[in-house]
């Protein structure tokens, strides 16, 4: 029992490393049960599905009701997560101390939340936006909740290869809001989250193998072991490197300007992931490649945005001129 703890203890302290605002901000029960860490990173997401249509910039106040919608549904699901695995949060010593399994808050006010953030990012997007913006988010929401959650993470080492579509659905909420349909460049975006996240993901599952071992969740370190999974992440980051080139073809304008920058970001993805191949273990270089991996593709959104300013298009332009072209 007590080395049992003295692993659990350890986790949390790697987890805590790894997310260091973990440490510094103690959240009220009802915004922790959100997940508010994760809504970010979607949100950007979502921008750089907008990017990437005619349609961009979009007005002032479907632009709000969007990023505002899609916190909510993000929000909600995060909810849902939280009073599914209320019980499994219980058993580990890393989780334990969370809002639900500690107590802080019941049960039914976590239902109560979760539904009154689903309404108001249902009413939020369809009155200000555009029904199918509205049903990509719900459907993001369900995939998270059923799909991941509910079916696969307890079930299958490659839960996330396939859940993973849960938070690459934001660039098509992103994509519907900007222009009512989804697009090429969109399905694109939302490709490369789906390539990107395992291996950002299984960077953490290294550090945390023994969390999840011990409440038999099979994440892939844990079925397969480190080497394995170093393998497999190498892969999945040569294959995102590779799809991010695609936003060259698929951005309106300032591809070249895209394509110029994201191979800096394509270099260290690749440079950390091999690093890790090398030395799966190593839980400094785990912990770089999950970090650099949030970073990278908050780049790639940002680079998305910035490829869409008159000075990137001008750019993107005069590039052929200076080659020759």
């Amino acid at each position: 029992m007590a080395e049992s703890r003295a692993v659990s203890l350890a986790t949390t302290s790697v987890r805590d490393e790894v997310v260091p605002s973990r440490k510094r901000i103690k959240l009220p029960p009802w915004l922790e049960i959100a997940k508010p860490r994760l809504i970010p990173l979607l949100l950007a997401t979502t921008l750089g599905g907008m990017a990437l249509s005619e349609s961009w910039p979009l007005p002032m106040p479907r632009l709000a009701c969007t990023l505002g919608g899609g916190a909510l549904a993000a929000a909600a699901a995060g909810v849902l997560n939280c009073l599914w695995e209320e019980e499994l949060d219980g058993r580990m010593q890393r989780t334990s101390g969370r809002a639900l399994p500690s107590g802080r808050l019941s049960g039914n006010q976590a239902l109560a939340i979760a539904v009154a953030l689903a309404l108001g990012a249902a009413l939020l997007l369809v009155a200000g936006v555009n029904c199918l913006a509205a049903s990509l988010s719900l459907l993001g929401l369900c995939s998270y909740v059923l799909l991941y959650t509910v079916v696969l993470k307890p079930r299958t080492s490659r839960n996330i290869v396939i859940g993973g579509v849960a938070g690459a659905i934001p660039p098509l909420v992103g994509a519907a809001a900007a222009s009512g349909h989804v697009g090429l460049g969109g399905w694109w975006l939302f490709a490369l989250v789906m390539l990107w996240t395992p291996a950002h993901f299984w960077a953490l599952a290294l550090l945390l193998a023994d969390d999840y071992r011990s409440v038999g969740i099979p994440m892939l370190p844990v079925v397969k072991g480190p080497v394995v999974t170093g393998r497999a992440i190498i892969r999945y980051a040569w294959a995102t490197a590779l799809a991010s080139l695609l936003g060259v073809l698929t951005l309106p304008s300032g591809g070249a300007f895209y394509g110029l920058m994201v191979l800096p970001f394509n270099g260290r993805l690749l440079q950390m992931a091999h690093s890790l191949c090398a030395l799966p273990d190593d839980r400094q270089r785990a912990k770089g490649l999950f970090r650099w991996s949030i970073l990278y593709l908050f780049g790639i959104c940002l680079l998305l945005l910035l490829s869409r300013t008159a000075a990137a298009s001008q750019f993107s332009q005069q590039l052929p001129m200076l080659f020759g072209l």
